[in-house]
């Protein structure tokens, strides 16, 4: 699933919970600012979606970031990355 700045795919996964991983390219911006895009999304998926995702069979997570996450604000990053995450739930079954 993609949104304006998150690509998320998901696999069935061989162990007995779900996991989240990112890919966050540095895209010519710093260290910092891209440390401070995983912190985000770590902790969005921390607060708001590992409830969804233990509702369903275990997956493997996947989000890469495109270059346009690094100008999004937290409320911004969560609407999008929750949109992707329910569309795929809905997918898997």
């Amino acid at each position: 699933m993609r949104t304006a700045s998150l690509d998320v795919r998901a696999t069935a996964s061989l162990h007995a919970f779900s996991r989240v991983g990112f890919v966050v390219p540095k895209y010519k911006h710093s260290g910092v600012a891209r440390n401070l895009v995983k912190r985000r999304l770590r902790e969005l998926v921390r607060r708001h979606m590992l409830h969804l995702l233990q509702q369903h069979p275990p997956l493997d997570v996947v989000v890469r970031v495109f270059p346009s996450a690094y100008d999004r604000d937290l409320a911004t990053l969560g609407g999008e990355l929750e949109q992707a995450i329910r569309q795929l739930l809905k997918r898997v079954g």
